[in-house]
């Protein structure tokens, strides 16, 4: 009986010492660099990624850098991210593809609602579609009219299958009944590179990738899928008032780290995240690529993230999207 109360006793000591340990290291926190895990360079996780990044490293007064992992509609990176050693040094700017999509298309290896710890929401951008500039339409209700007189010929690009960019596009054939064939590439930079060089016609991206071709003139604004007008794209007309109610569509970003994250870390990086995030500077910045900067507790982020899982499983299961 001894031996079982003292052997007891040494178990409950060692759980404490551990939780001590623990503790003091989350206290301490941070002693070495923090890497952002994001996915493809060009991708919109990572454009958000790259410019946060720089302020949070002065606030955490260590260096903090971007690690990308492009492929597999972001789950590559998400892979990694969940794998990693919980102890507040990786960080994954996750996003609606590889935290809600990619389980009703993908056999992941990590459960997006268990193996992470949400830290906060960061961003939602409405998905603009934009076309080469050789295509003879200036808007979406002339896009439209050219792909029913040539069925099957329209190629619209995506940064992989399931991401919100596919089943914004295959939406729009779906809604203005037209035929259109679906090109994946690695990422959404690549997407927008595809439309640039003319390997495809069409794409529908994140304002905050296709912004910067936009503004140069390489690619052509055609609409917006949003409820309303976007600030930093003023002459581009919403879907609605081409005529095709319904088509609207948005990405979001988010940070999070592995599962099991001290508490107390998880909830110093949300502060962090969430003052950063509402600093005039960068609320300028985020209006500038005609995104919306949003923050949210751990806690309601967790939630964000089981209710967009349940909506795209329906939207993926009516569109048919499957794996190319």
């Amino acid at each position: 009986m001894y031996a079982i109360v003292f052997a007891n006793v040494c178990k409950g000591v060692a759980v404490s010492l551990i939780l001590c340990g623990a503790n003091a290291h989350a206290q301490n926190y941070p002693t070495k660099p923090v890497r952002i895990i994001a996915a493809a360079p060009g991708s919109g996780g990572d454009v958000f990624s790259r410019q946060l990044a720089p302020h949070l490293s002065e606030r955490l007064r260590r260096p903090v850098v971007v690690e990308n992992r492009p492929g597999a509609n972001s789950t590559i990176a998400a892979t990694l991210a969940a794998r990693a050693t919980p102890d507040g040094y990786t960080l994954y700017m996750g996003d609606v593809a590889s935290l809600a999509t990619a389980v009703s298309l993908y056999k992941v290896t990590y459960d997006p609602t268990r193996d992470f710890a949400p830290i906060t929401l960061v961003a939602t951008t409405p998905q603009v579609l934009v076309a080469h500039t050789s295509v003879p339409a200036m808007n979406l209700r002339e896009l439209i009219a050219h792909a029913k007189k040539h069925p099957g010929t329209i190629k619209y690009a995506s940064g992989s299958t399931g991401t919100p960019g596919h089943l914004t596009s295959a939406l729009l054939a779906q809604l203005a009944r037209i035929d259109m064939v679906h090109v994946p590439y690695k990422g959404g930079g690549a997407a927008l590179m595809a439309v640039v060089a003319r390997e495809v016609e069409i794409a529908s991206l994140s304002t905050t990738v296709g912004m910067p071709q936009i503004k140069a003139g390489r690619v052509k604004a055609l609409t917006v899928a949003a409820k309303s007008r976007v600030a930093a794209l003023p002459d581009v007309p919403t879907a609605s008032e081409a005529g095709l109610p319904g088509f609207e569509s948005s990405a979001w970003f988010g940070m999070l780290a592995p599962a099991h994250t001290s508490s107390t870390i998880v909830d110093r990086l949300n502060r962090d995240v969430v003052d950063i995030l509402q600093t005039s500077a960068l609320q300028a910045w985020l209006l500038a690529q005609g995104a919306e900067g949003i923050t949210t507790t751990p806690r309601e982020f967790a939630g964000f993230i089981k209710a967009e899982i349940a909506k795209w499983s329906r939207v993926i299961e009516v569109s048919g999207a499957r794996i190319e």
